[in-house]
């Protein structure tokens, strides 16, 4: 009996999967469910080919992980089978816990608990249905293992999960300067003090990844008309909820219905109904909704799916109070609605602030020869790893066009 299942990956070619534990993650019903939600929500505004989904990130991220536990286990870090099986389940399930539209309505429908937490919830069921096999997993992705290594594979400055978003969101959207090498940066990973580094030779490759998460981010994660989207959606479903809660009919499908109902902690019925939520319920609510008798709601469903999108001003400095008001003001005339059913749902105001790398937070170690480790910042030769870790803040200014 073959001891894999292969599948053909566009970004990374052939990915195995092995039976037996990861296989049996990968079938479970909360893993095949991350088929349905899509990896950049709603940047497909912008770059219709980013289409993929959450599942095949987190196969990409599996693949990486092999690579990874592979070349250290070349460089005579001492792996064990069971670690090396422990870090690519936790690495299979890191993101399991993803609501639709992935990151998108993560304070919206839910409240007080991040996807991450939501994750570890679902690990726990996954490894309640296994009988206990995902323990190590769930040890390593908390961080309670003794080894901080293989924590770092899943969550640093250099993880896995990056390294496989930046190359696949890439190849999806075609923004052809967010391709990074992903495989030397693997080739140069080492262990130096309990501590992940990277081979001096693979300073480059680092200097490249830097510069190409900042350009993802500003060109394809924070672009204006991608988070003009993002504002649609998220007061569409704030307005739906409103409704809902005022007693009023407004069409979702049982899993939608239960979280525009609901404000409750976030317990086991919740996550029960969590796990049934996913891209479509939101697109067929949409189409419906375009359809309801409330203006506002109308509107902003109809904006999402015809792509009447919110025009956006991005600035540096905050816009006045007195020119959001002349907006809102405008917006409520020509919609014959009041001034603060517009200003809460037809205008929004979103400071965004990102440092592409902070070293003090999490840095990337650069190791010699001599054994010397040096910080990437203090390393390089160029400067924009140094301005890389300034924080750079912008305004967006989202709101109703006619």
């Amino acid at each position: 009996m073959n001891g894999y299942k292969i599948i053909n990956d566009p970004v990374f070619g052939f990915i195995k999967i092995k039976r037996g534990l990861l296989y049996d993650i990968v079938q479970h019903p909360l893993f095949q469910r991350l088929n349905r939600i899509n990896q950049l929500g709603l940047a497909s505004v912008v770059y219709p080919g980013a289409r993929h989904t959450r599942f095949q990130h987190s196969l990409g991220a599996l693949y990486l992980m092999t690579e990874a536990v592979k070349s250290l286990s070349e460089k005579g870090v001492y792996i064990f089978d069971s670690e090396a099986e422990a870090v690519q389940a936790a690495i299979l399930m890191h993101d399991i816990g993803h609501g639709p539209f992935s990151h998108v309505l993560e304070n919206t429908l839910i409240h007080d608990i991040s996807h991450e937490e939501i994750s570890l919830l679902m690990m726990e069921k996954i490894n309640h249905d296994l009988k206990g096999q995902l323990s190590l997993a769930i040890s390593i992705f908390k961080d309670e293992y003794p080894n901080k290594i293989f924590h770092q594979l899943i969550s640093s400055q250099l993880d896995m999960d990056r390294l496989d978003y930046l190359r696949r969101d890439s190849f999806y959207t075609g923004v052809t300067e967010g391709n990074i090498g992903s495989a030397r940066i693997i080739k140069m990973l080492n262990v130096m003090n309990d501590r992940l580094v990277v081979d001096a030779k693979g300073i480059y490759s680092i200097e490249n990844y830097l510069t190409t998460r900042r350009l993802m981010y500003w060109q394809v994660y924070l672009h204006k008309t991608v988070v003009g989207c993002e504002k649609i959606l998220v007061n569409t479903l704030n307005r739906a909820r409103r409704l809902v809660q005022e007693g009023h009919d407004v069409f979702a499908s049982p899993a939608l219905a239960y979280f525009l109902r609901h404000d409750s902690d976030f317990d086991a019925e919740t996550l029960k109904v969590y796990a049934e939520l996913d891209d479509s319920d939101i697109w067929s609510a949409l189409k419906a909704w375009k359809h309801h008798d409330d203006l506002i709601l109308a509107t902003l469903a109809t904006d999402m799916t015809d792509r009447r999108l919110f025009k956006v001003e991005v600035t540096e400095e905050r816009p006045s109070e007195d020119y959001i008001d002349q907006k809102t003001e405008e917006i409520a005339r020509r919609m014959n609605i009041s001034y603060d059913d517009a200003r809460q749902y037809m205008i929004s105001l979103t400071e965004i602030g990102k440092d592409m790398y902070n070293p003090a937070d999490d840095s990337i170690g650069i190791l010699y020869k001599d054994g010397a480790v040096k910080d990437i910042a203090e390393a390089s030769e160029i400067l924009n790893v140094q301005l890389l870790s300034k924080k750079i803040r912008k305004y967006y200014l989202c709101y109703q066009r006619f």
